[in-house]
């Protein structure tokens, strides 16, 4: 997928030439450009995969964040997602210096999560519009793509009053387009029915969500989206690495950055879901992240995971997911493992 310059030079007879069956130069666009998903009803185009900079300014400086945006936008990839409570903003500010560097703005679907940040928490009127200001100031842009709104920090007081703050962003031209964070189906449902009086929709959802990880999302949630045509993006697509298939035991377990976290997860059936990903790794010859990415994809309503990625490497594990298809038996043997 990463672009390749083709030698535009006519050798000189009696010059060497490749091999008829060397591999083809690619010229244009990289491939992952092409491939462009709506998200939901804002009909954003994004690639299938968003990247999430929740590493960025914490474990990842300037210059690790940046050839980590660099090789995700060479390949093709064009959503990036991040929060203004990472790492007190600093993803915010590695992302917007990246953009600004690159001078590429216009070709990102910029997402941004706001409400848990301790200067401007919660989703008040008030707070909102400075942690959306806030927000544009760190990104250095005047425009956020989607802005999700995360109710996780402190309880929606007031949803009408929250989605007319959300109003007046979007006519100011700050906001896009409405995203959610921590909302529950009903919450969804009456933001739903709010929009009927001109109050912007709700178009994305961002929900902890993956094999190990299904009662978040899956029920009375993942019901509202479907039939509301929201696109969810769900976080935490490997389950903090657990999905990965590196972390195989208590004590290797104990050694990683989210040891405790993952520690949890190596019980009876993770041992069985990552029997299962290693029987379909060995049979598709890819990886067990991409098998985690691909099995997100084929869930209805999900439209492109947040993926956070340590190396340019991991990225292109994650990313092939996006050419993953499972067939319906690996999805009976990953959900009867997960069950």
């Amino acid at each position: 997928m990463t672009e390749v310059q083709a030698n535009t030079t006519t050798p000189a007879i009696g010059a060497h030439q490749e091999h008829p069956s060397a591999p083809i130069p690619v010229q244009g666009p990289a491939v992952g450009s092409l491939v462009r998903v709506p998200l939901g009803e804002s009909a954003i185009p994004v690639f299938p995969v968003m990247l999430g900079g929740s590493e960025f300014g914490w474990t990842m400086d300037q210059d690790r964040a940046d050839a980590l945006l660099n090789h995700f936008h060479a390949i093709g990839g064009n959503a990036v997602h991040t929060a203004d409570s990472f790492a007190a903003g600093r993803s915010e500010h590695i992302i917007g210096r990246w953009m600004r560097a690159r001078r590429n703005r216009d070709d990102i679907a910029l997402a941004v999560r706001v409400g848990d940040h301790p200067d401007n928490p919660g989703l008040g009127s008030i707070n909102l519009v400075r942690a959306v200001e806030a927000s544009l100031t760190r990104l250095a842009t005047d425009r956020i793509d989607v802005l999700y709104l995360d109710a996780t920090a402190e309880p929606v007081a007031s949803l009408e009053d929250t989605l007319a703050t959300a109003e007046w962003l979007i006519e100011t031209g700050k906001v896009r387009h409405i995203g959610a964070h921590g909302l529950t189906a009903e919450q969804l449902v009456e933001a739903r029915i709010l929009s009927s009086a001109g109050y912007p929709r709700i178009t994305a959802v961002d929900v902890p969500y993956n094999l190990m990880r299904r009662g978040d999302f899956e029920g009375d949630l993942r019901l509202v989206a479907v039939a509301q045509g929201i696109a969810v993006t769900p976080s935490q697509a490997l389950e903090h690495g657990f999905l990965s298939g590196r972390h195989r035991s208590r004590q290797g377990v104990a050694t990683s950055a989210r040891g405790r976290l993952l520690a949890n997860s190596l019980n009876r059936r993770g041992a069985r879901v990552l029997k299962a990903l290693d029987a379909i790794s060995a049979e598709l010859a890819v990886s067990h992240a991409a098998i985690a990415v691909a099995w997100l994809l084929a869930q209805r309503s999900v439209v492109a995971p947040i993926v956070n990625a340590h190396s340019p490497a991991q990225l292109d594990e994650l990313v092939q997911g996006v050419g993953v298809r499972l067939t319906r038996a690996h999805l009976s043997e990953l959900a009867k493992a997960a069950d």
